[in-house]
Formats: C-alpha cells, structure tokens, sequence
C-alpha cells in the first residue's frame, strides 16, 4: 500500500499546474467572447453549430402586408390579355370573402424580361427591374387565411392563431447574438403605421422575453426606441451608481429565486438597454453616409425619405451583427389605404405602395452587393 504522502507534489509542479488552470479559465473567457465555446453563455443560441456549414449570418425581410397583385407585379400572365373582361369559367363555387365575383382582367402594367435571367417584372417597379438577376421567385406560395390579421401571423410565425413565435424570434433563441451591444432581431415598423395584428406579428410567443423582436420608432418623431436616453438631469455618475445598484438587487434576488427565466430575460433586457444607450446613436447616424448613397436610397426626396430611411437603417443594423432586421412596408390603417389591400383603386392604389418599395429596396439590394453583404 502507498502511504498518501509519498504522493504529494513538489511545490513548483503544484504552482506550475495552477497557472496552467488559470490560463485555462482566461482562454475560456476569450473563447466564450469570440462565440467559439461550446457552453452556453448569455448571448449565445442553444444551437451551438449549425447542422450545416452557413453561407449566412444575417436577413433582412421587407413584408408588404395587404396582399401584393402577383399579376401586376412578377407573375407575368399572358392568357389574361384574351380573358380580359370575361367571366371566370370552371365547376364548383368560388368562395370569396366578401362582395361578388367580377370579371377577368389583364394586368394593369407592361410586363418585360429583365436581366440575363429574363425575369418578367412589371412596369410597376422599375428600380426592382434592374436587380433581376439578384432575385428568386416563388410563384407557388398559398395563405391559410383571406383575412388580413391570420395572414400577417402565418407570415411572420407559419400559424394563423396569435401565440407563436416569429421567425425572428427563432433565430436568436436557436443562433444567438453576433453584437452584445444591439439586439439580435430588430423591427422598422412602416412610418405610416403598424400592420394587422400590430405588435403581436415580433413577439416570442412561448420562448423566453428576451427574444422577441425590438422595434424602432420610424415616424421622425422622437427617439428611435422610447425612453433609452438618459435624462439630462441624470448625471453620468448617477447613472452608474443606479445601474450598480440595480445591479446587485437583481443579483440578490436571483440568489433567492434560481431558475426565474422570466427575470433572467428581464435583467439581461435592462443590461442590453444600458449597453444601447452608446450604441443606438451611432446606428441611426446617417451623417457619414454619402450623398450617392442617400440618393440612391430616396433620402432627397421629402415624401419618400421617411419610410426610404428604413431599408439604409436595415443595412447599417446587419453591417454591425443584427441576425435578423424585419422592414415593413405598409400599415394597417389609414385612408387612403397605406397597404397594398387595393379594394378600391389598383392603380392608385398599388402606384402609391410601389413608390414606398421600389426605389428603397432595389438601393438596399445594390448597396448590400457593392459591400459584399448578399
């Protein structure tokens, strides 16, 4: 039998092997800060890696709610010439939603092929036409729902029922952060209003609160995210001893409550604002943007800037490592329509919605590309 202390370390191999473990835990930390530990940390994703290498990292998804015309706009129909005012043939009954069954009509626009690809665009978006090339269309995508609030929700969360989660909130529950300093799935609500189903179409359904989607306020009115700024009558060390204040309660109430994801969510939500407080301004900051570039984006343009400021927004949120940035195009209320439900007018209708899409989006296109971002 050995005796114990003839296994007892020498001093300079005790001391040796103790820095060894502190290296160790500082490697971890860097590890765990460049996104390459395995462990979980508070900004990582439970999806460790991808089941496939990403070509990916970042999305920006432009929503037009309302029901864009297909016919009017990429789903070229050349048999619509000849039926042109006649009466929609076949078996069965058509069920509509409301109102009666009218006739057949070709489309409003002149379709041409665009690009080497030859894709047919309408002469309702010519900026969009130019970026042919860039494009994939579906031509074969179907609602659940005729009523506009289900429809936003299967868009944005893939169910009709309110509840479930956005496909932004996926993303940074499954992936994570790629920037602690801004939120991982960022909402630009269309200036004019909020779609069907308003705030309801970025929530987290039953994820954690942390995910749900941030929004921007995009009228021009006051802050781009309300009451982020420190009052002035807040002093910078003021503000630092509250948030060490604030601080060590949460930290003692975690203690006495382990497991509270709801309080988790929320402390790392007030961390986040905190860190934002810095980050925000520079992001919404379009002074160091060029005049090309704010021509190209509509910025000159006094009715169009508002809501043309979102796609140049978009870029510069997915430039600094947002995941996921949604753009809205269109509201829910408003006479006439600020969506394209073209009820009553198509032409009118439609013009009005494409001139808030076309020239911004087709910008946000080309800039992404001249960047290497698409």
């Amino acid at each position: 039998m050995t005796h114990p202390l003839n296994n007892l370390q020498p001093r300079r191999t005790f001391c040796g092997q103790m820095a060894g473990g502190i290296g160790a835990i500082a490697l971890a930390s860097l590890l765990d800060q460049d996104g390459c530990l395995g462990d979980e940390s508070a900004g990582s994703g439970i999806l460790h890696a991808p089941h496939v290498p990403a070509r990916a990292k970042r999305c920006i998804h432009v929503f037009s709610p309302g029901g864009v015309s297909q016919v009017d706009t990429f789903d070229h129909k050349p048999a619509l010439e000849k039926l042109d005012g006649k009466r929609l043939m076949g078996k069965g009954e058509i069920d509509t939603f409301f109102g009666k069954i009218g006739v057949l009509r070709k489309s409003f626009y002149r379709f041409q092929q665009h690009g080497q690809s030859g894709s047919w665009v309408s002469s309702l978006l010519p900026h969009l036409a130019t970026c042919a090339d860039d494009l994939t269309y579906f031509h074969t995508l179907v609602s659940r729902s005729s009523s506009h609030t289900p429809a936003c929700f299967q868009m944005n969360t893939g169910f009709t029922q309110v509840g479930f989660p956005s496909v932004g909130s996926w993303l940074s529950y499954g992936l994570g952060t790629l920037n602690n300093e801004l939120p991982t799935f960022v909402v630009l609500p269309d200036p004019r209003g909020l779609p069907n189903g308003g705030t309801s179409n970025w929530s987290q359904g039953f994820l954690p609160a942390q995910h749900q989607g941030t929004a921007f306020s995009t009228d021009g009115k006051g802050e781009s995210i309300a009451n982020l700024k420190t009052p002035t009558s807040v002093s910078a060390n003021g503000r630092r001893a509250s948030l060490e204040l604030l601080s060590k309660f949460n930290k003692s109430f975690a203690r006495a409550n382990p497991g509270n994801d709801e309080l988790q969510a929320r402390v790392r939500s007030y961390e986040l604002a905190a860190r934002m407080q810095t980050s925000i301004p520079d992001v919404v900051d379009f002074s160091g943007e060029t005049q090309a570039t704010r021509r190209l984006y509509g910025l000159d343009d006094k009715d169009l800037a508002p809501t043309a400021s979102n796609y140049l927004l978009a870029r510069r949120l997915v430039e600094r490592g947002v995941r996921f940035v949604q753009v809205y195009n269109g509201g829910a209320l408003g006479s006439p329509r600020i969506n394209w439900d073209a009820h009553e007018d198509l032409v009118r209708n439609h013009g009005n919605q494409a001139r808030h899409l076309d020239q911004p989006c087709a910008a946000l296109l080309k800039d992404l590309k001249q960047r290497g971002l698409l």
